[in-house]
């Protein structure tokens, strides 16, 4: 299955960890922000983007299907908000 990074910039925080773990997707702006390639994750990178997405301390970062990416946004934004509804 193709999958994409996004980011949503609304939660970001700039920690800069996915890029950390993931440089060969993501590069930072120079304010510590996340520039994403715009092409699909290879197979290769899979396991490591997934960890990014795991690890990211803002709960910022998520794979969707391209065609998909509308819904999942929102799934993500609603993750973040009970997330930090929580703390």
């Amino acid at each position: 299955m193709t999958r994409q990074l996004r980011v949503n910039p609304i939660a970001c925080s700039g920690h800069g960890l996915c890029a950390e773990l993931l440089p060969e997707l993501i590069t930072l702006d120079e304010w510590g922000y996340p520039l994403l390639v715009d092409q699909p994750v290879p197979a290769g990178l899979a396991g490591r983007a997934r960890r990014a997405v795991r690890d990211c301390p803002a709960l910022a970062l998520l794979l969707s299907e391209p065609s998909g990416a509308s819904a999942e946004i929102q799934s993500q934004l609603r993750r973040t908000a009970q997330a930090r509804a929580r703390h």
